[in-house]
């Protein structure tokens, strides 16, 4: 490999290159319509195409695509060539503007939630200038947003741009109060990706991994995490491997993978990234989980990015370290040194306070599927009731402020907003509750609910606009203020004194903290299907049209789609633990039985004598499994084909959601008995033990 920092960007169309690639005054316009958002003429796309076009051809890349994120989770992409015939039956290679800036893929077949009909294919692809094009697979890839033939959105991308525009703007207007120089706000993001390691081979012999990406089935081997061996344990030389090449190929994409290792359970591990802006680092997450699952396979592992895909150890998920930053390099959510610019942290602080007590149902929608369910609350990751912590320090500040006493524990004095700067404290004090699904660690929030395959995207148009809705109440009310300092600390104290029922900094998993949330008023949505119904509530769509981010239409196509995706993944679920039943375990179990009545009856054959109480007794255990694991898988097929004859959705939902899981755990553990009772050469898919811990 070359250089890292000769390698870096060595596979992105970045702002070096165009500077190098175009002429001087095309690179002025696209950098004016990336910082600012202006229109693209056509004769600059032209240059710009063929610019990209050429610098893609000297890399021996022969085709483009306009890669886009549907509303699957995943990406897509269709692949164009460069040619087009000449005069002399030859070829030419040729990308012109209009193709660099829209594409018309057949969006028949990706979810749309009703918003087209199944007969109405077209959909286009537009570019999206402010993240740059790249190579993958010798593909030269153009990022761009993804809409139906009337302008709907059908992606991830559209409404997560509109809320970064909507929290620029309405920062704008709070800095512009404080005297800020800055011209432009923008969110980052540092995502924490966890995931799991298993050999290939074994993972092609579970149905379960291959259709769903989670063990349906499985007794828990003798060892667990429970040893904590594991958590940043040394590397193996077939795992630093991977690690390895997947650096290389992340940093050709310029991505900023920075640290690694090992995670809690076996077979699990992490990677994080420096934090990018959110639209960056969104397509950069996509690009990360992508190649995590390519390059793994090179190396002889299949990459498990499901949030539970073993019972009984730790799932996977991934931390979303948010922040918002000027274009003059300043945090807000880092406190200052000045009174004025701690009363500015207090206020952005403030407004995130306020809007996850508010929004507290979109920020739990925001990482609701039926993968995550399994993960939120069961002692490994955050519970499914919205809190924030930020730490005692900074707790204690705020109530001093709210009550308007002395805090102590550092001077002894109030603290007047605008006239104090805020008692210096140890920022990694803040981060110290793992338990909390909102938590701010010194200059950001990390948000931990997140499961691990899931698009960063939602939840971050969720944080950005419920955000800037904050920020633009506390302007309206400021901008017409006869005196600014006076209005700013009544505005704050106000604030913490109605939303402090969302601040907890003890431990979430705690049956106390159950009912204390519930005291508080705090909604405790444990599972998708609670979630879903507040996505479409008047208050959530007021919103979402207010800022422009989606329209009531979009929102409710989104909200059906989300309840689609749960019932089809329980469904499937359901229909791989049927197949497994039914074609493997169930057939195995039988030599099983003949086995041992085979054992017992030549055991009787040469002396009657032969005490076969032992193997009768086993043979009635695995007969009496057997019975209620058979049985039990009819009454779950059966309950499926019922369920999913259901006109109504959320009526399909509500029983995958009770019922039929319910039955799912009933069968596993029919099958999790036998295999107790069955050898391992007898049992026909891999064990815990071997999946967890062959190297």
């Amino acid at each position: 490999m070359k250089p890292i920092t000769d390698a870096f960007g060595s596979m992105v169309f970045n702002e070096a290159v165009m500077k190098e690639k175009l002429p001087k005054d095309v690179f002025k316009k696209l950098k004016a319509t990336i910082r600012e958002g202006k229109t693209l003429d056509a004769n600059v796309a032209n240059t710009v195409a063929n610019a990209m076009k050429d610098w893609a051809v000297e890399k021996g890349v022969t085709h483009y695509t306009h890669w886009f994120q549907p509303m699957t989770g995943i990406t897509a992409e269709k692949h164009e060539s460069f040619i087009a015939p000449d005069d002399h039956d030859g070829v030419i290679l040729e990308f012109s503007g209009k193709e660099l800036i829209k594409g018309e893929p057949d969006a028949s077949s990706f979810p749309n939630g009703g918003l087209r009909a199944t007969f109405e294919a077209r959909g286009y692809t537009t570019w999206d200038p402010t993240s740059y094009a790249f190579i993958k697979d010798n593909t030269l890839c153009i990022p761009t947003i993804f809409c139906s033939f009337d302008g709907s959105s059908l992606d991830k991308k559209t409404p997560l741009l509109r809320s970064m525009a909507v929290l620029n703007e309405q920062a704008l207007r709070i800095l512009k109060l404080f005297g800020s120089d800055a011209t432009h706000v923008s969110t980052t993001v540092g995502c924490e990706q966890e995931y799991f390691l298993i050999d290939k081979e074994l993972f092609a012999q579970r149905e379960d991994l291959l259709l769903c990406g989670r063990t349906l089935f499985g007794k828990l081997p003798p060892k667990g995490q429970e040893m904590e061996d594991h958590y940043f344990g040394m590397l193996d030389n077939r795992v630093l491997a991977f690690m390895q090449e997947l650096d290389e190929e992340l940093w050709k994409l310029g991505i900023l993978a920075k640290t690694e290792h090992k995670e809690v359970a076996p077979r699990q591990f992490e990677l994080a990234p420096i934090f990018s802006t959110t639209n960056i680092a969104t397509d950069h997450n996509q690009l990360t989980m992508e190649l995590m699952k390519k390059i793994a396979d090179k190396h002889g592992f299949a990459c498990l990015l499901h949030e539970k895909p073993f019972e009984g150890i730790n799932g996977s998920g991934k931390h979303n370290n948010w922040s918002i930053t000027t274009n003059t390099g300043v945090n807000l959510l880092e406190p200052g040194e000045t009174p004025a610019t701690n009363a500015q942290f207090l206020l952005f602080l403030c407004a995130v306070i306020k809007g996850a007590d508010e929004y507290q149902d979109l920020l739990r929608v925001s990482v609701a599927t039926p993968s995550n369910d399994h993960r939120l609350g069961a002692n490994e990751a955050p519970p499914a009731i919205i809190s924030v912590h930020l730490g005692d320090e900074l707790t204690s500040i705020l109530e001093c402020i709210e009550e308007n006493t002395v805090y102590d524990k550092i001077y002894d004095k109030k603290m007047e907003i605008g006239v104090d700067i805020l008692p210096a404290f140890p920022k990694d004090t803040t981060d110290r509750n793992r338990t909390s699904p909102f938590a701010f660690t010194g200059n950001k929030f990390e948000f931990r609910m997140l499961g691990s395959s899931l698009s960063i995207a939602c939840p971050n148009i969720m944080l950005n606009t419920i955000v800037a809705e904050e920020l633009s109440l506390f302007a309206d009310e400021l901008e017409k203020a006869e005196e600014l300092k006076s209005a700013l600390a009544a505005l704050i104290k106000k604030t913490i004194r109605e939303h402090k029922r969302i601040l907890f900094s003890g431990n979430g998993y705690t049956d106390e903290w159950v009912k204390e949330a519930e005291k508080r008023g705090l909604l405790n949505l444990k599972t998708t299907i609670d979630a879903l119904p507040y996505y479409t509530s008047e208050k959530n769509i007021k919103l979402f049209t207010k800022h422009k981010i989606f329209t009531e239409n979009e929102m409710r196509s989104r909200g059906e789609i989300l309840l689609e995706n749960y019932c089809k993944t329980i469904n499937i679920e359901a229909l791989t633990m049927v197949d497994m039943v039914q074609k493997q375990i169930l057939p195995a179990v039988e030599k099983v039985t003949k086995s041992l009545t085979e054992t017992i009856l030549n055991k009787k054959a040469v002396s009657p004598a032969f005490d076969c109480a032992a193997e009768m007794d086993h043979l009635h255990q695995v007969d009496e499994h057997y019975k209620a694991l058979y049985f039990d898988c009819q009454k779950l097929e059966k309950a499926c084909i019922k369920t999913t004859a259901l006109d109504s959705m959320q009526e399909q939902g509500k029983l995958f959601s009770t019922a039929i899981l319910k039955m799912m755990e009933t069968l596993r553990a029919d099958a999790d008995a036998l295999e107790s009772l069955c050898s391992d050469k007898a049992w026909p898919i891999p064990c815990y033990t071997t999946l967890l811990f062959h190297d």
